[in-house]
């Protein structure tokens, strides 16, 4: 009997201990895909979002007719579309569609925000922003075009990558249009240091940019893309995941690593938009 007792006891506390390592292992697996578990159940919600912004007519403001079509200072690429980070000759380049109210679009530069400044400050990689404003057609309100707006405003002065960071620190419930109210981006704005002037605020206020955030959002909605954020790695998703590999820090590391093997990091870095030549990327505001 004594020894039978002593085996139940035994193989208790053998499933008790396999339990806790099993635990153990899914938290670990939980931190370390963190990113992806904030996000993975927004990214259907950001796909329909995009067709009902696709099918609903244009944002509040109108299209790209709606007043002079003016791109912010040193935008790139496609039609002028594109707002670029960093060194022009990095090896690697990282495209990122956003929309400023999309959650999904805070848990990834939340989760991924030092790591693509520390690469873009060692001329890793060359970041490529494109903003969208699917949010405006499914929700409504216009927050995501005045948040744009108000980025590109800050593009102009040189400060976009800070007032990025700063907009996504302080994102709104997605719910809430706050961000269409121009008083609180220009509130904002105080949290970068030189940002906040008055042609930054009669750029924001006047909705300077607008044309140019309704054309970029149709370049998104016709790009066939599935929602925000889409993110690419020269070209190649990467959000969620990369083939069978989960977006996280230790694996956006690896493949910028992978794509870089054998090449010079950049170092060609043109004066900031606005001539304000003390900007810095990769600065952290609050």
């Amino acid at each position: 009997m004594w020894a039978r007792n002593q085996g139940r006891k035994r193989v208790a506390r053998e499933r008790l201990q396999q339990e806790r390592a099993r635990e153990k292992s899914r938290e670990k697996r939980r931190r370390t895909l963190i990113v992806v578990s904030a996000v993975v159940g927004v990214l259907g919600l950001a796909a329909v979002a995009g067709l009902v912004a696709a099918n609903s007519g244009k944002d509040e403001g109108g299209g790209t007719d709606a007043g002079l079509l003016t791109a912010p200072s040193g935008a790139q690429g496609e039609e002028q579309l594109a707002i670029p980070v960093g060194a022009s000759d990095a090896p690697s380049t990282l495209t990122v569609w956003e929309d400023f109210r999309c959650p999904a679009c805070a848990s990834f530069e939340n989760a991924l925000r030092d790591t693509i400044h520390e690469l873009e400050r060692t001329g890793q990689i060359r970041v490529e922003y494109h903003l969208a404003s699917i949010i405006d057609g499914n929700m409504g309100g216009n927050g995501s075009r005045r948040a744009a707006n108000a980025a590109a405003c800050a593009q102009d002065a040189g400060k976009f990558a800070e007032y990025h960071d700063v907009l996504y620190m302080n994102q709104p419930p997605e719910t809430e249009d706050a961000f269409a109210d121009t008083g609180k981006l220009i509130d904002l704005a105080g949290k970068v240091e030189g940002l906040d002037t008055p042609a930054f605020r009669s750029c924001v206020k006047e909705g300077k940019h607008d044309a140019w955030v309704n054309k970029s959002n149709e370049a998104f909605q016709s790009g066939g893309f599935s929602g925000t954020p889409t993110v690419l790695l020269n070209g190649e998703s990467i959000f969620p995941t990369k083939g069978e590999e989960r977006i996280s820090v230790p694996n956006f590391k690896k493949w910028v690593k992978e794509a870089n093997e054998g090449k010079k990091p950049g170092t060609e870095r043109p004066a900031p938009a606005g001539g304000d030549k003390s900007a810095s990327p990769g600065a952290s505001p609050s």
